[in-house]
């Protein structure tokens, strides 16, 4: 499944920070396949380093890299789909603060999980993991413009939010079981998606401004 839009609402405000959000990871990217491997493993996130107190930049630089064309395309389609809501309800500066912070969450919990591992994490997953869990508390009930493949076939229909997101988080939390055994093979840092997801859905609401947010009543949000 693949979110491409919310069709609940407009954001009231140019999204200029969700798009440059993605603009600098497309640089990046640019910088990545311009330097290469060594431009990956000096800018990227090795758990063992950051234990060690080494190379602390990297829990930034690494949030704004990706492995592939595939890891960023998906990456910046899930941030467009959720972003702009987000960054209304919060206001620019926060927003800011909240993705950040929800990316520098991310790789504590992928330390935490292997702290000894010397395999380089990098992606912007685990930021907008965080994106994704304020969503989830915030807008529950919008309903998600999705495209869902059959095999070969494909169709576009609306899907819940809570409904959506409950179910991508439902699958890092299966998929971080199944690769405990594999933490120095590579692959995918689920433990990062978690992580970031979780600390989303916690804080969302704190850096949400009262213009911005939905409001509450006995009965739930007022849309």
């Amino acid at each position: 499944m693949i979110p491409l839009k919310d069709e609940s609402r407009r954001p009231e405000r140019v999204p200029v920070i969700t798009a440059g959000i993605i603009l600098v990871n497309a640089l990046v990217f640019l910088l990545e396949l311009a330097g290469g491997d060594a431009f990956i493993q000096q800018w990227s996130v090795i758990p063992a380093d950051i234990a060690g107190g080494r190379h602390l930049i990297t829990l930034v630089t690494a949030m704004f890299m990706h492995a592939g064309w595939l890891h960023i395309g998906g990456n910046m389609v899930f941030l467009w789909a959720f972003g702009p809501e987000i960054e209304d309800a919060m206001g620019r500066p926060r927003y800011v603060a909240f993705y950040l912070l929800c990316g520098l969450a991310a790789s504590v919990a992928q330390i935490a999980a292997m702290p000894g591992s010397t395999v380089p994490n990098l992606g912007a997953s685990g930021a907008i993991a965080g994106v994704m869990g304020a969503f989830l508390i915030t807008y529950p009930r919008d309903q998600i413009r999705t495209l869902i493949f059959f095999g070969w076939f494909a169709r576009i229909t609306l899907i819940p939010a809570a409904v959506l997101i409950g179910l991508w988080f439902l699958v890092q939390l299966v998929s971080q079981v199944g690769a405990m055994a594999d933490v120095q093979m590579g692959g995918v840092a689920y433990m990062a998606h978690v992580g970031g997801f979780i600390f989303g859905a916690v804080t969302g609401r704190v850096f949400e401004t009262a213009r911005g947010a939905p409001d509450w009543d006995a009965g739930g949000y007022r849309l």
